[in-house]
């Protein structure tokens, strides 16, 4: 209860003035949306016993307004080849700005000072795995907490000093406003088919990280990053659900600052 307590209010740098979160968002598929009673009670008791885990994402804005994305490794058990921001637990203690620090500084190596960012609230998020009953029962279960941080460097600044985990992250990609228009409008539980808008281009640049940790550019498909989620069978790469819920409320972020 204390961690699910502790992210519901982000208090300011000098934790004078609260602001209070906005309210839990989740898909429309969710399944602890659909799960019925005989469902939950079928779980398995690690499962029930495990609780709601408290998380954080960062979404690292540079000052030439690109965010940075990373693709989860194939070894993991939840959401494998899935791009995300940067982010993981919140230890007992921490505060939502060092937790997020900490987490970007072990998935990237990007270790910046607290004092050298503006940091902002955007949103929660309830993340569950598998993301539909259709693919199988509820495994885990988050609340994850997405901030919005402002460095004064530009992407290409930063890039320089990326060292990705690789037992974590096998790909980095800094991405621009028009990018995640595109990525935002492949809405996850539809199936009208997206095209990409003639201002973004067909291929991105991403940079791959060996399994040693070695860094090399390629190219990707702009597309692969308009996924969306599948009802059935093996999930594919793309962006997450609760990815695009951030990416939508700091692309608003950007509207508000003109």
């Amino acid at each position: 209860m204390e961690k699910v307590r502790r992210i519901l209010v982000h208090l300011s740098r000098d934790k004078s003035v609260p602001q209070c979160a906005k309210f839990v968002q989740r898909a429309r598929f969710c399944p602890f949306k659909h799960l019925t009673d005989t469902g939950a009670a079928a779980l398995p008791d690690d499962i029930l016993n495990r609780g709601v885990d408290v998380g954080v994402a960062v979404l690292l804005q540079t000052a030439n307004q690109r965010l940075l994305l990373t693709r989860r490794a194939a070894s993991l058990r939840i959401f494998p080849n899935v791009w995300v921001p940067p982010g993981g637990h919140v230890e007992l203690d921490e505060t939502l700005l060092d937790a997020g620090l900490r987490e970007l500084r072990e998935e990237t190596g990007l270790e910046l000072n607290p004092d050298d960012v503006s940091s902002q609230l955007l949103g929660l998020w309830e993340s569950v795995f598998p993301p539909m009953l259709s693919i199988g029962p509820p495994k885990r279960h988050h609340i994850v907490t997405y901030i919005l941080l402002q460095s004064s460097m530009s992407h290409l600044q930063l890039q320089a000093f990326l060292k990705p985990e690789p037992a974590e992250v096998s790909a980095c990609l800094w991405v621009d406003a028009s990018l995640v228009k595109a990525i935002v409008s492949a809405v996850d539980g539809e199936e009208e088919p997206v095209h990409l808008p003639s201002n973004v281009p067909q291929s991105v640049s991403v940079v791959e990280v060996s399994s040693t940790g070695e860094l090399r550019e390629s190219a990707m498909p702009a597309s692969v990053l308009c996924n969306r989620a599948p009802a059935q069978g093996e999930d594919v790469e793309r962006v997450s659900t609760g990815t695009k819920y951030a990416l939508e409320l700091w692309l608003r972020t950007l509207e508000s600052q003109g």
